[in-house]
């Protein structure tokens, strides 16, 4: 297994020079092999080439780029039948949860889209001085986007940035995780047959450091990056080298991990709590960088709500993801697999007690993918699994006394991506809202991206927006027009 961007890919590098290998975590059988760049000379080809594209894709007019990206967007999402089963080999998600990652992708996809001519068009202001001047705010388009992508949520998580990108005039290079290497193929498949122009999307399977290369392309003003918080850190480092070697800064968009807790409040219902953090924590395998992998629960109702968790966490189904009934699949890989065994017998060593017996999930074996769901009791934050990005399909619940303690707890973490309260009573949501040190959090849902919303993380889950109508200001720069009249 080669050492990647993407630390959890369960992929191997047949030759560092010329191929990846694809191997799925259902059967670690090799599914797909693809050709890595060739050498350097061909990157900065490749790079050359999307420029050139975005020079003319620019000048095109923005509903003409609309129409396209309409078109590309639909044709993917027609597709989904096709492809849904080809994306649960590569990463192991259970057949029926499958098309759910195509409307989606076309949901964002065309909610951006539809916020284009008001996100990008121009902005008039100071108007109402009668000075003889005219002042216009424009975005221009920043040239050459990097995206790369992960293997947990491929489609959906690469809409975010391609779409607005695109519709501002800029071109893509969109570098998939090794684990899920067909899905920017498939992307620039659907866009190219609905009309965009040749090389304003080009798929590049790389090593690490081609990576590095690309990142620090002195034509490539623009990278997004989802993924780890390491190789976050390996990206912001890169970018900044490349500001110092070639004397011109880039934006840099990180989405990170995250360790996302879970507060169930006195007065909240511990069927319906326990019902949603259950989904929010175990869907996709717990492998999400939103996923609930911490709760807290007042001590009135812990008993109960603990109760639930594990009744609703019985009720999965762990098997082979091509079957309609299997709602819990394989983790990504045999090094994912062996960290979240290791997170739980850590904590049970330290005096925590895993509530889920996993003979009740008998496809669970030791040396597999296949990992029992398992909720955790008696944990505190000395214990990896409730300090530590797990992500897998484990949970930790602990008791708080009050809203100041979960509010301390919460907090106390290096992360901050989401955070969800479980509550009936608003006003005691909004008093504790801005002490939640998160990019998003949610009263009464948890484990979501609304399109409206920026997606964004602080502390070590990165930084940046996307989504949203902010999340066009990262693939442009605000151009400032002055205009006096005589």
């Amino acid at each position: 297994m080669s050492a990647s961007y993407d630390a959890t890919a369960q992929t191997k590098v047949d030759d560092p020079s010329t191929t990846q290998t694809t191997i799925s975590p259902i059967t670690g059988k090799p599914i797909v092999t693809r050709p890595l760049a060739s050498s350097t000379s061909s990157l900065d080809s490749a790079v050359e080439a999307s420029h050139s594209a975005y020079l003319s894709w620019r000048k095109v007019p923005l509903k003409e780029r609309m129409a396209v990206i309409e078109k590309g967007i639909k044709h993917l999402s027609a597709r989904s039948s096709e492809l849904a089963p080809e994306l649960t080999e590569q990463m192991g998600r259970p057949i029926r949860y499958g098309n759910a990652e195509f409307s989606t992708f076309e949901d964002r996809g065309m909610w951006l889209l539809n916020q284009a001519e008001k996100a990008l068009g121009d902005e008039q202001v100071g108007s109402d001085r009668p000075d003889g001047f005219r002042r216009i705010v424009r975005r221009a388009p920043v040239g050459v986007c990097l995206l790369v992508g992960a293997w947990n949520f491929p489609y959906m998580i690469q809409v975010n940035a391609l779409i607005p990108a695109l519709l501002a005039g800029n071109s893509v290079l969109l570098k998939p995780s090794p684990q899920t290497p067909l899905v920017a193929e498939r992307i620039q498949e659907s866009f190219e047959a609905a009309g965009l122009p040749k090389d304003l999307i080009q798929t590049l399977h790389l090593t690490p450091s081609q990576m590095d290369n690309l990142v620090g392309h002195p034509k490539i003003p623009f990278v997004s990056f989802t993924g780890s918080v390491a190789n976050g850190k390996r990206v912001e480092k890169t970018a900044a080298e490349a500001a110092e070697k070639y004397g011109s800064f880039k934006m840099v968009g990180l989405e990170l991990g995250g360790k996302d807790a879970a507060y169930v409040r006195a007065d909240c219902d511990p069927a319906y709590a326990a019902e949603n953090v259950v989904d929010g924590a175990f869907f996709n395998s717990g492998q999400s960088c939103c996923a609930v992998e911490r709760v807290y629960v007042h001590e009135s109702i812990f008993d109960k709500v603990v109760e639930e968790v594990v009744k609703t966490v019985k009720a999965y189904k762990l098997g082979d993801p091509h079957e309609q009934e299997t709602t819990l699949g394989p983790v990504i890989s045999l090094r994912s697999a062996a960290n979240i065994r290791e997170h739980i017998k850590e904590a049970v060593s330290h005096g925590a007690r895993a509530l889920i017996d996993e003979s009740e999930f008998p496809e669970a074996k030791e040396g597999t993918t296949y990992v029992a769901p398992q909720v955790m009791v008696d944990v505190d934050h000395s214990m990896k699994v409730m300090s530590e990005e797990t992500f897998g399909p484990v949970v930790g619940i602990m008791k708080v006394k009050s809203d100041e303690e979960a509010v301390k707890m919460i907090n106390d973490s290096p992360y901050g991506l989401t955070c969800s309260v479980w509550t009936k009573d608003e006003s005691a949501f909004n008093e504790i809202v801005d002490e939640i040190d998160t990019g998003t959090v949610f009263m009464n849902r948890c484990d979501y991206l609304e399109p409206s919303l920026p997606w964004t993380g602080v502390k070590e889950s990165g930084r940046g927006i996307s989504l949203s109508r902010y999340g066009f200001d990262a693939v442009t720069r605000a151009k400032s027009i002055h205009v006096r009249i005589p």
